[in-house]
């Protein structure tokens, strides 16, 4: 029996740092059936932050499996599905089998800082190809890294029996059986020259890569293959970054949009159009691509966000039940400064390797400590902006999603940038940017309203109060040689 338009659903697979989601879209753009899975990350040593990538592949096993019985009980179809995946989280697995040989190294994972500090005098052509900055955190230092460590993993690279790439690709391998990475998170690997899109050979003789490790390159719209659950198969056609998937949900399709997301890290995100703009100490990336086009943003990352918070319950000695940092923030005022080095820090400074600074802290309370950490966010967000430069381009109203994205981080952005800042209204924007492209390419228009917001910040601090605490937080950089 045939089955109407009514009950055609679009499956959007969101997999990020802590956890795998999975979300059914019906005609009417919204959500019929979501689940999530959480996922362990590991800490062996300082600075080794990684993942088991077989673990969250079964996840989305499960997870599709789920929507599918979903979609039989509600006699439906499943038309396509998309991929958003976290990024710059690598690893080597087997051509032939798809397991993993390594751990994921998560993108928090700095343990490749040996690389950096040789490469140092290669930093400004490595941004000039790839627009990222030369970091522990991407691709091509974690290759150099680990086949040093391990020589069964430099023998499997040499004998073509491994592929080296992003968690998204693993993933697309584990799910359809075809092994490909998309050029949004290609961008993560430091192997990619940002404007031609394809492998670059000088880089990939800088870490020495040979092209036959690394997945194919395609574009983010693709026929990536089918994923088989059972008696039904389902077309991936979209695999892409997470955060430029939030970009999108945001209403960020237009050139010169900008919008923030704040999630386990937290990203300022500025749509190029068909540019790719370099700005010294921000990343540069593809933010969608398909056959013809590829559309370009600028990115400032910050590494610390929800999960500074994690880090602070065990620092502070709170439990997770009791953390409500954001309630803790509200009633609290500090004149401390926090900078959160435990993970390196990224845009718009680049160092893998910072210790943690507490300065004028030293006899604060937990509170104190806890609204200072939450303004070291605001901060980088604040020195992103600025490095970003585009006085003429600023919205009337800066719109925030995210789950950390919270009132008093939100009022303290307003504060900083003296503009309004809105907090979404709508709930998981990273896969309404998936739903949204899975359905464009369908031929179907969805709007997309990237100003709905639940709460306005408008901004509150007095004048001196402001710019007294961004000189401190200036000359805090400025001690442990970040400014």
């Amino acid at each position: 029996m045939p089955v109407s338009s009514g009950n055609t659903y679009f499956l959007v697979i969101d997999q990020g740092t802590s956890s795998t989601k999975c979300f059914l879209f019906d005609s009417n753009n919204d959500v019929v059936f979501t689940r999530r899975i959480k996922h362990q990350l590991f800490r062996p040593k300082p600075h080794h932050v990684e993942c088991d990538a077989l673990e969250i592949a079964d996840a989305c096993n499960t997870l599709i499996r789920e929507c599918v019985q979903y979609v039989e009980e509600n006699a439906a179809i499943i038309h396509s599905a998309g991929l958003a995946v976290q990024r710059s989280t690598f690893l080597f697995w087997d051509k032939k089998t798809a397991k993993p040989i390594t751990p994921a190294l998560s993108w928090q994972d700095g343990r490749a800082q040996d690389i950096v500090r040789e490469f140092q005098d290669d930093a400004e052509w490595i941004f000039e190809k790839t627009g990222t900055p030369l970091s522990a955190h991407f691709g091509g230092a974690k290759f150099l890294h680990l086949v040093r460590k391990n020589s069964k993993l430099q023998r499997g690279v040499n004998e073509g029996n491994l592929w080296f790439g992003s968690l998204s690709a693993f993933l697309t391998h584990a799910l359809t059986g075809t092994a490909a990475i998309d050029h949004s998170i290609a961008c993560r690997s430091q192997l990619l020259d940002l404007k031609s899109r394809i492998w670059d050979e000088q880089l990939c003789n800088l870490f020495q890569i040979p092209l036959s490790s690394l997945p194919p390159l395609v574009p983010s719209f693709h026929s990536f293959g089918a994923i088989t659950i059972e008696n039904t198969t389902i077309p991936l056609k979209i695999v892409m970054g997470d955060q430029q998937a939030a970009l999108i949900g945001q209403g960020g399709w237009e050139t010169n949009t900008l919008a923030l997301n704040f999630g386990t890290s937290g990203s300022v995100q500025y749509n190029t159009g068909q540019t790719a703009l370099m700005v010294d100490g921000l990343i540069s990336s593809v933010l969608f691509s398909d056959d013809q086009h590829s559309l370009y943003m600028v990115e400032g990352t910050i590494n610390a966000c929800n999960s500074l918070f994690y880090w602070l319950e065990d620092e502070l000695n709170i439990s997770h039940k009791d953390m409500h940092w954001h309630k803790r923030c509200v009633a609290t005022e500090t004149t401390g400064v926090f900078i959160p080095g435990f993970m390196g820090i990224a845009a718009p400074y680049w160092k893998s390797a910072v210790d943690t600074q507490r300065i004028g802290l030293d006899s604060a309370s937990n509170n104190e400590i806890i609204r200072a950490a939450m303004e070291s966010i605001g901060f980088l967000t604040l020195d992103i902006i600025e490095r970003l430069d585009i006085h003429n381009h600023m919205p009337d109203l800066l719109t925030a999603s995210g789950g950390g994205g919270r009132p008093p981080l939100l009022q303290f952005i307003a504060d900083l940038l003296g503009i309004p800042v809105g907090h979404s209204s709508m709930k998981d924007r990273t896969a309404f940017g998936v739903y949204y492209l899975l359905k464009k390419y369908t031929g179907e228009t969805v709007e997309i309203s990237g100003t709905d917001c639940d709460m306005i910040f408008e901004p509150a601090m007095e004048d001196e109060l402001k710019k007294e605490k961004i000189r401190c937080w200036r000359s805090a950089l400025k001690i442990i040689g970040l400014s």
